[in-house]
């Protein structure tokens, strides 16, 4: 059985119909249960959009069914999708979690299911990701996924148990914001790990992401990612969290015609993608980057 697809959706009517209507153009749709979650409007400007997107997702179609859970107040983002997945979670052993500001490939719920199904009883492995940079894979390389210590939140899955042992209020984070090694530790997914964490524990972020990627460094655990991305991020406009800023993920997508995948047998990071992953988020690229924004470059 396929694993169910849940969308969360909140003010972005148009970002959502592009999201939707990949998602409902994948080979398996219709052989997947798909889960809504709209969270209520936060202030009265919202209001309207958030009922354009009531309205389009009470006539969608496509999938083997669809269940709606439209929130009656403002939940927030991060405890919006940490409440959704903790419900479906406690009914399916498996899910595949799209926001509404993603494009996914043909093949996006293929490579998600069968990830899931390989790594079911692999713990060290806490997520999926569907998206990832475009970097070049080794001629040698002859496998369809790479492991990274860092959680990708762009079209990604996760399983019960692993979802379950989350820590989400950090209980020992004043211990790690101590420990200068356990930092050091936590960025060998990122030199951006430890600043995105700080920003949320001083209540400058509203994120689940980061509290997950800490507690997957907690446990030493790993996530997979397609060597061809299956995602693209479409979240870059006016109603967007990364409003205005250059986007350095554009990536190349799969065109979806690959249905069946091969899995790295063996769980540690991958010492080529790894380096590749780190160098697209030292200090150096992350400076040019900004630069690019502050040239007005999108």
């Amino acid at each position: 059985m396929n694993a169910p697809v849940i969308l969360f959706a909140f003010k972005r009517p148009d970002e959502l119909k592009a999201t939707f209507q990949a998602l409902k153009a994948n080979h398996l749709a219709s052989q997947s249960d798909l889960i809504i979650f709209v969270d209520a409007p936060r202030k009265e400007a919202d209001v309207a959009k958030v009922a354009e997107v009531h309205d389009f997702l009470d006539k969608v179609s496509g999938f083997r069914t669809i269940h709606r859970n439209y929130a009656k107040t403002n939940i927030g983002c991060a405890d919006s999708i940490i409440r959704g997945v903790s419900l479906v979670l406690e009914e399916y052993p498996s899910a595949i979690i799209v926001e509404d500001d993603l494009i996914t490939a043909p093949n996006f719920l293929d490579f998600m299911n069968q990830a899931l199904v390989h790594y079911s009883s692999s713990k060290r492995v806490y997520s999926v990701a569907g998206y990832t940079f475009p970097f070049p894979k080794p001629a040698n390389y002859n496998v369809d996924a790479y492991f990274v210590p860092r959680h990708s939140p762009w079209g990604w899955a996760t399983w019960a148990d692993r979802w379950q042992s989350i820590d989400w209020a950090m209980t020992d984070y004043p211990t790690f914001e101590r420990d200068k090694q356990q930092q050091k530790a936590f960025m060998r997914g990122g030199s951006d790990l430890v600043g995105m964490l700080r920003s949320q524990m001083e209540g400058r972020a509203d994120a689940w992401d980061i509290r997950f990627c800490y507690n997957r460094f907690k446990a030493d655990g790993l996530s997979v990612y397609p060597t061809v991305s299956k995602v693209e991020n479409i979240g870059f406009g006016e109603e967007a969290t990364h409003t205005n800023i250059f986007n350095r993920y554009k990536t190349q997508l799969d065109k979806g015609t690959q249905r069946t995948f091969t899995f790295p047998e063996l769980v540690e990071s991958t010492a080529y993608y790894h380096r590749k992953t780190l160098q697209r988020y030292s200090v150096p690229i992350r400076i040019y980057n900004r630069l690019k924004t502050l040239a007005g470059m999108r």
